[in-house]
């Protein structure tokens, strides 16, 4: 089956081919206007795996095809304008551990900065995205993913903004001591009321609250939490593949009051039923050989071929993720959806979405839906800059009325007698 094959599907409704080439190159016309801001790319820790950070070894200014979704080259063909960075740390990091292995995150970043600065201009700001956008350069923002990177310290939340990050995933895959994971058992049944003071000191820091990851009782408290508007980062459609790490049709619907987006994720076992439990299976198979099952370093990528061999896998297409585009549209409305593709950070990608030169495809295939050209400017671009320039407002208003907290957990969480 040929590339095209694998992006647009193979049913026998679908257009000519000659028109699949057309939608196509309408996909690439429009994101060179209106290039993806993604959500969630986690090629710092592919570095620190893979190579320990020696950026010559794995050099993002050539062709890392077979070693990394991610390469500038592969960038500019995707059409990407504006990446928030993911300054992952696992939950098996804790306390001091975590907060410095974030600093090497938020380092390494920063050296790729400096490195290809001709391609990556640093953003903080909403501004700085339309500024990157007007030089040709790709915009890059840091996001820390998990609530651990913090070690229960609002001053070390307020250290990673001033560093340059800007969003924080609430928690990873395991509850934190303040806030429940959606694939973790339940235990301060959403945000503790520290929880609730950090969502705060995010909002007074213009800090996006990221709901990836987090339980959906936790989404919800955050909802009620915040004065700003939230993010999921990487995060699809519960109602279209029912895998916790997805997004209830009631929180979705609560976005357009917050003012929030929701960022599709590429992930199979989140975006296709069927992929739900084969990844279960090949996650065990390499737990059973000794790795973590996040684990996507070319020791435990040929475990997975091999277990994909003998195992067929389940594919998903850019028809998939569509599908879920087309029901978030329908539950929180075209101002609020982006796409988050988490690439690097999964050991599978759809067919078609192989890689971050993928997203004209995606694109390509809304077009074939009938999304008009406005509505994927605001999907790609624009309602990803407009969330963070409204989080800054909110962050201006609070920081002029009121002081940094300095709540802690152990005042905030300690049953009273």
């Amino acid at each position: 089956m040929s590339a095209a094959d694998r992006a647009f599907g193979t049913a026998a409704d679908r257009d000519t081919w000659g028109t699949a080439a057309d939608r196509l190159a309408e996909a690439r016309e429009l994101l060179a206007a209106h290039p993806v801001v993604d959500g969630h790319n986690d090629l710092p820790w592919a570095l620190r795996e893979h190579v320990r950070y020696d950026l010559d070894r794995l050099d993002i200014g050539a062709d890392q095809t077979g070693a990394l979704h991610t390469d500038l080259l592969r960038m500019r063909a995707g059409g990407v304008g504006a990446q928030f960075w993911s300054v992952y740390v696992p939950c098996r990091l804790t306390g001091d551990d975590a907060v410095s292995a974030t600093l090497e995150q938020i380092d390494v970043v920063d050296q790729l900065l400096e490195r290809y600065a001709g391609d990556l201009a640093p953003a903080l700001t909403a501004d700085d995205m339309e500024a990157a956008r007007a030089q040709g350069r790709i915009a890059s923002l840091k996001g820390a993913e998990g609530g651990h990177s913090i070690n229960n310290s609002l001053a070390t939340l307020r250290a990673l903004h001033t560093l340059g990050v800007r969003y924080m995933t609430l928690t990873h895959n395991d509850n934190n001591d303040w806030a429940d994971s959606a694939t973790d058992a339940p235990r301060v049944g959403g945000l503790s009321a520290f929880g609730r003071a950090v969502v705060r000191e995010m909002n007074r820091s213009g800090m996006l609250v990221d709901l990836s990851h987090v339980a959906a009782t936790t989404m919800r408290d955050a909802l009620d939490s915040s004065v700003a508007p939230v993010i999921f980062s990487h995060s699809s459609a519960l109602a279209v593949c029912d895998h916790p790490r997805n997004v209830p049709d009631d929180v979705l619907e609560r976005l357009p009051a917050n003012g929030g987006v929701a960022m599709a994720t590429f992930v199979p076992k989140f975006i296709l039923p069927a992929a739900v439990e084969w990844t279960a299976r090949a996650d065990d198979n390499l737990r059973a050989h000794g790795f973590d099952h996040l684990d996507t370093t070319a020791q435990a990528m040929k475990l997975h071929r091999a277990f994909e061999e003998a195992n067929p896998r389940p594919i998903a297409t850019a028809a998939t993720v569509a599908d879920h585009l087309d029901h978030m549209r329908e539950a929180a409305g075209i101002d609020h959806i982006g796409i988050g593709g988490d690439y690097d950070g999964t050991a599978f990608t759809p067919a078609g979405l192989d890689d971050v030169a993928g997203y004209p495809n995606l694109v390509a295939e809304l077009l074939h839906r009938g999304w008009s050209r406005p509505d994927l400017a605001k999907l790609t671009w624009s309602n990803s800059v407009r969330v963070l320039r409204d989080a800054e407002a909110v962050a201006r208003d609070l920081r002029s009325r009121t002081a940094p907290s300095n709540a802690t957990i152990d005042a905030l969480d300690t049953p009273t007698a």
